[in-house]
Parts: C-alpha cells; structure tokens; sequence
C-alpha cells in the first residue's frame, strides 16, 4: 500500500470543451492540458511531478540500492563484438562514468580475415578511428538520441544526425572520415536516417510533414553547393515512407506502408540521379517487402508478401522471386503455412536467411546456395535450433554480402545474450561474447515456462512466466503481469540485468502474449485491431484471472504494466477490473485514444486508422472505440493505486494524454489509492536519455512495482 501524506494531489481546473461526433457529444473538461507552451499547463505538471516525488520518497533508499544493482552488474566499460564492412571492423565502446557510447571502427588485417578482433572491455583496439563520440556531441544538452549513423561504402564519409529535444527531429551532418573535418553542410528536420549510393557523392535522406509522418526523401549531392533534390513524396497521409538499400549493395529502396498497404521502389545504386520504379503497384490490403538475391547466377528479387494466390490470401505471408529485368514475372517460391508467420527473408550470397514465427517464438532457418542446384526447395532450408524452449533467434550485425559465417544473436529470459557466428557449411557455432552480468549470476537459478490462459471465447492466451528458483514452492507470490498487444509486435523472450533485482525479491514476471500482438501469426493481429480490439484487453484481464485461479498470486500482490499501446492497455484493464491489481504501472499512456484518432491534423492519427478505425468518418468504429478508450471511460469506482509516466516533448503520445487521464482518475475514483503522475519535462516517446538517468527511471519504476506487490515494505 502507498505511503500518504497530508498533501493533496494537484487539482486540475474544468474548462468544459464540446467535442460533438455523428450526433454524439462528449463534454471534456480537461482538454486545456494540451498546450505546453501555457505556463498554466507546466505548473500544473510539475505539481504533479511534485506530489508523486512526495509520495514516493520512502522509496528513495530502495531506489538508490536497486540502481546500485544494475550499476553493479552491468560491465561499464565494455565493447561490442565487431562487424566486417568494407576495409574496416565496425563497433561501439562504452567507458564508465560516460552516458553514451563512442562509435568506432579499425582497419582489418587481410583480406581473408573473418575472425573479429577480440573483445576487450578495457583497451582500444589496433588502429582505432572514433567515429563519433555521443557523449560529446551530448554536452549542454539535457536529453540527445542518434538518429543515422551511415558510413558512404567506400569508407571515408559519415553521415549521422542527432536529436537534442526528443521531438525526433534529426540535424544530419557529414564528416570527411580520411580527415576527420566536419563539413559546414547541415540538414534541419530530416526523419533519422541516411543511405549513401554506391559513389559516395550522394545522400538519400527523409524529411516528415506537420503530422511527424515521413513522406518525401531527398538527395543531398556532396559539395554540389546547390538545393537539394525531391526524388519522391507521398501524398497520401495514410503512408510512411521508408529509405534503405540491399544488402548487396546493388538497390537503393523506398518503401511505402499504411498498416496493411506497401509499395517498394528501386533504383540501381551507381545511377543515384535514376528514377526510382516500382516492383508492384500498391493493392489495398496487401503488403509486401523486397530483397535482392542472387540464384544461380541469376538476379532475382525476392518478395515477402500476404498477396492472395488461387483465392488464398496469404494471411501468414508467402515468398515469390521475380528476375531483376522482368519484376512482373514473379512465380511462387515459399508457399502460404497458416502455422507459420513468415517475417522476412536475407539474402547473401551464398545463403538465403528465412525468419519466421512457429508457437509464438521466432525462429531462423538457413538454405546453403552453395550446396543447392537451381532454385532452392522449402525442404533446403533447415532450422536453427537451440537447447532453451523460451528463447529468441535471430540474425545479428551481417552487413557484408559475402561472407563465410552468418552471426547470430541468441537469447532467453534467463541466460543472457550471445552473440555467436556460424560456419552454415559444418553447423559449427562459435561464442563470440555473451552479455556480462557482473556479480556471479547464474541461470541455473532462475526458471522460464509457459502456461496458458483461456479467454472467455475460448482462445488459449500463452503466458510466459520468469521467477526465481523456489519462488513457485511459496505461492502466493508477488507478480508483474506485462502487455502490449498492439501493431502486430511481439514480446519475444529475451533477458534483462535490471529484472534480477525484482526477480531476486521474490516477484515472479509474466509476459501475455494477447491478442493484437505478433506472437501467433496474423491472425492474432487481426483479432486484436480496429473492432475486435476489446479482445486485447479481455484477454490481459482473464491472463490475470487465471493466474490468480492457479495460484500464482492474489489481487493485493498483482502489478500491471504496459506502455504507449500497452498504456491504453492499461487505461482499459484499469476500467475493466480494477479489483484484480494492486497498481497499474502506464508508461507514455495512449489512453486519450478516441480524441486523438478523431483529429487527423494530430501527429499519426490518419496512418493510425489502419490500425484502430476510422472514428472520424464511420459511426460504428466511433461508437466502438467510445466504449473502450480509457480517459472517457473513467468512473466513480474504487480504482487501484496508478503511476503514469510521460514526456514533455513525446511526438507520438502526447504528454497531454496522461496529464487528462490523470486529472480524472483523481476526480472520480472513489477509492484511497493514489493516482501519480511523473513528466519527464526535457524527453520524448523513449523517456531519458542516457544509461545511467535510465537505469534511474528503471530504479523508480521498479521500487514502486516492489512496494505495489508487497515484495517491499517501507519502514
């Protein structure tokens, strides 16, 4: 149970707003909370922080210990395991003491060496060039991000931006790596990215429009002195624009996507002043993603794509190549498997890479050209496996098109990440570093499982449930239960140094994988959008049921936690059941979702219509969306305690979003349970910059999920 005090939470004032929608009218009074230029509005956030400070400082001696255990056990000054590119070893250093790590690169020994230089957390390496130091280009300011960070391919330009708001707006700037001179040239307000053509005289980059949506790219040429040009813009609202290239280094790409529409465009890499074309025109509803392979001698894309074929639609995704000359001759290549999500698929030279989803785990499989006459078969490509059930596989830093390893990432949430490279000839696997935990950890200690829940519909939820060794033998037991279920992303197995510090005091760490996420292919989606969305929340409802109905906790010692997507989650469940938890954690909470949707002149809301309906024009998906979204759906009910947290400068949910929520929840509940409110007022959707104000806001969050489920008691 929180701490109180005689200080009373902030009272925010009513200024009655009509919002007035096919014949419906909703009164908000607390929509004045939107413009943080007011001085009015930032007195009443830093009130807010103000009383959630009070609040919360008898956990301060909690939060200094459990900030000291991620110090602790994390290996400050380390080095990331190097990536070939080129004439050159590419990776990132961290130093103790320094927020930030410093990109650097080394020149390789020989042509033929493959092998990485070892890593040494405490020594630079042979020929060691900084590229860029983050941590200097961070002095002065209060937050910074790295938005590109691309080097031209013959080594000796970079091009990187940076972000010293959290608005996620980038300045791109350009450094002569053979002399390390900065040029003068600047680009204000590019989208974070940056692609080189094969020349070196050329940068594609992206600009966003009023709403935050990328939507045009550009080419800066280097040293021409002129304007830059506009070589493609979307003008359809509903569409992000993306730049990349293949990994061949043969195509430049932009891709064009709604949630559920896509359109690639290619332009050979040494003709950077071409036209871009497109290898499909755009279908409603059918998405699709190329790369470029070579079979056989022969140049061929390769399309992932949920296209229908004999009247399926590919609702998990198929693979078809198409010859590079003729894009339009596209014949099957990987046929449609409703038990297995097809992601993506990398081509090397001499390897095909298939990614794919089977029983909500990812999963790689690997088709060895080399050993393969003609185009492959599905059969030729043979899975990765591993000893772990709950465990997470996928490609790692390859970004050379011919080479003889493929590295690999692994990981559990008990044993921590490895990075390993694989001989795809012999299956011979080497380790070539796993992450340090400092301190003797050992995952012998600790156990994964899964269990499944049911939802009222009769749908099997899966669970992942993290503990320690023992913590089952003395249930019940304090327990943080995690959603999302959004955007079809995936909450995949995966360990945390800063999860040990609740694990190790009894809490045991569920995951849901409900419905509206990734984890069971398509249709779990599409289960869990537009106006089957309520499933997501019911679903994290009865998870929550379940594990009280089993024994693994009680209401008083269950925390919910979600954030963006996962924090109207939260505002959801919190509507829904607010007697099956004893706090509610939302991180930048999209619980103001109905205003938000309904105002397409608001950062992301057309594109999001894919996603949640179009309430503005269709009276069904704005009745829908009305009996869920959490801030008009607060009532005089006996709420538990809620911590929100969010950002000033967050240009995908608006602080005003949980500064609303907040002042409501305050109003109506009828319970003694506190309602927090914390703004960080100088960061973005991302919160806090820097690693060590991370793991402080890490600290926070876990000290009152600590004290939430009763696995600390303040004195």
């Amino acid at each position: 149970m929180m701490v109180k005090s005689d200080v009373a939470a902030p009272v925010a004032k009513k200024v009655p707003s009509e919002r007035v929608h096919h014949g419906d009218t909703f009164v908000d009074e607390y929509e004045w909370l939107r413009d943080k230029e007011d001085p009015e509005v930032v007195a009443y956030l830093e009130a807010q922080n103000a009383f959630t400070e009070t609040h919360t400082a008898q956990l301060d001696g909690l939060r200094k210990q459990i900030f000291g255990e991620i110090k602790s056990r994390t290996q400050e000054t380390d080095m990331s395991v190097p990536s070939r590119r080129g004439r050159y070893w590419y990776y990132a250093r961290t130093e103790e003491g320094k927020q930030y790590a410093i990109r650097c690169r080394c020149p390789i020994s020989a042509d033929d060496d493959w092998t990485p230089p070892e890593v040494v957390a405490d020594a630079t390496l042979p020929g060691e060039q900084v590229l860029l130091d983050a941590n200097v280009e961070a002095e002065g300011h209060d937050f910074f991000s790295l938005g590109a960070l691309s080097v031209s391919d013959d080594g000796d330009w970079l091009a990187y931006s940076t972000d010293t708001v959290g608005d996620e707006r980038y300045l791109l700037r350009f450094k002569n790596l053979r002399t390390g001179e900065l040029l003068d040239d600047q680009i204000a307000d590019t989208a974070g990215g940056a692609v080189w053509s094969s020349d070196a005289q050329h940068v594609f980059y992206q600009t966003v429009d009023d709403a935050w949506r990328p939507d045009t790219v550009w080419r800066h040429d280097m040293g021409a002195g002129t304007d830059d040009v506009r070589v493609f813009h979307e003008p359809d609202e509903r569409y992000w624009v993306g730049m990349g290239s293949t990994r061949s280094d043969k195509y430049l790409m932009i891709g064009v996507g709604s949630k559920i529409t896509s359109e690639v465009y290619v332009l050979a890499a040494d003709d950077p002043t071409g036209e871009f074309r497109s290898i499909a025109p755009r279908v409603e509803g059918v998405e699709y993603s190329v790369e470029h392979a070579v079979i056989s001698g022969d140049d061929y894309y390769v399309v992932v794509h949920n296209d229908i074929r004999d009247g399926v639609k590919a609702e998990n995704f198929a693979i078809d190549i198409a010859p590079v000359d003729d894009p339009s001759a596209r014949r099957e290549f990987i046929a449609h498997d409703p038990q297995r999500r097809i992601e993506d698929l990398d081509a090397f030279r001499d390897y095909l890479v298939l990614s794919y989803r089977h029983a909500a785990l990812p999963k790689l499989a690997i088709a060895d050209l080399r050993a393969i006459d003609g185009i492959p078969a599905p059969a030729d490509f043979h899975e990765i496996e591993f000893e772990q059930e709950l465990s997470s596989a996928g490609l790692g830093g390859n970004p050379e098109w011919v080479t003889p390893k493929l590295r690999i990432g692994y990981a559990s949430f008990i044993e921590p990440t490895e990075l390993l490279d694989l001989d795809v000839a012999t299956g011979e696997r080497t380790l070539l570093k796993r992450q340090p935990v400092l301190g003797g950890y050992d995952p012998a200690d600790y156990v994964q499982s899964r269990e499944w829940a049911t939802a009222a519909d009769g749908t099997r939820i899966p669970l992942s449930i993290v503990r320690r060794k023992g913590v089952d033998d003395n249930r019940p037991a304090p327990l943080l239960l995690y959603g999302y279920g959004s955007y079809e992303t995936s909450i995949d197995p995966g360990f945390s140094v800063s999860r040990l510090s609740m694990l190790d005091r009894g809490v045991v760490f569920v995951l849901a994988h409900i419905r509206g996420g990734g984890e069971m292919g398509r249709y779990w989606y599409d289960n869990g959008k537009t106006l089957t969305k309520k499933n997501t929340f019911t679903d994290f409802v009865d998870a929550a049921g379940y594990l009280v109905e089993s024994g693994w906790t009680t209401p008083k010692q269950m925390v919910a936690e979600g954030g963006s997507a996962g924090g109207l989650l939260m505002g959801a469940v919190a509507n829904l059941a607010p007697e099956l938890f004893n706090g509610i954690l939302a991180s930048v909470p999209f619980v103001d979702a109905l205003t938000s949707i309904l105002d397409p002149s608001l950062p992301l809301t057309v594109i999001e219509w894919d996603e949640w309906g179009d309430p503005l024009h269709d009276p069904d998906v704005y009745a829908y969306m009305k009996t869920y979204s959490p801030y008009e759906n607060v009532g005089a009910k006996p709420y538990p305690p809620i911590l929100a947290l969010t950002s000033l400068n967050d240009t995908r949910v608006l602080f005003t979003e949980a500064a609303k929520w907040v002042a409501r929840l305050q109003e109506m509940s009828t319970s003694d349970n506190l309602v927090l409110l914390k703004t960080e007022m100088s960061a973005g959707h991302g919160g806090v910059s820097g690693r060590y104000k991370q793991w402080e806001e890490v600290a926070f969050e876990l000290a009152w999920i600590l004290q939430q489920t009763g696995a600390y008691v303040p004195d």
